[in-house]
């Protein structure tokens, strides 16, 4: 095994880190049970670029670039779920506590 091999397993494997690391944002938001300081358009900015190193590294045969993205996006999708659903259990509980002082 070369430098370079060992290099894309150790980045690749940080790589894999970094994806999983909006899970602690997840965990965050269902103990608050609020998504109000998620910023919802940093994960949008996330999305695509995720999406594009997938194609990209589908494009070179390169699993240090397909794994760790691909772990990114499904957990950046999870993340952005769970924020869209807070803020509408939200919205609904706002609106339900307007109709009930009216």
């Amino acid at each position: 095994m070369n430098v370079s091999d060992v290099l894309a397993v150790v980045a690749a494997s940080w790589g894999v880190a970094m994806a999983v690391s909006p899970v602690l944002q997840i965990r965050r938001m269902l103990q608050t049970r609020s998504a109000e300081d998620v910023s919802l358009g940093y994960f949008g900015i996330l999305l695509p670029g995720f999406a594009l190193w997938i194609a990209y590294g589908l494009s070179r045969g390169d699993l240090a670039l397909v794994v760790p993205n691909s772990v990114a996006l499904v957990v950046t999708l999870t993340t952005v779920g769970i924020a869209l659903r807070l803020r509408r259990e939200a919205a609904a509980d706002v609106e339900r506590l307007a109709g009930s002082d009216a």
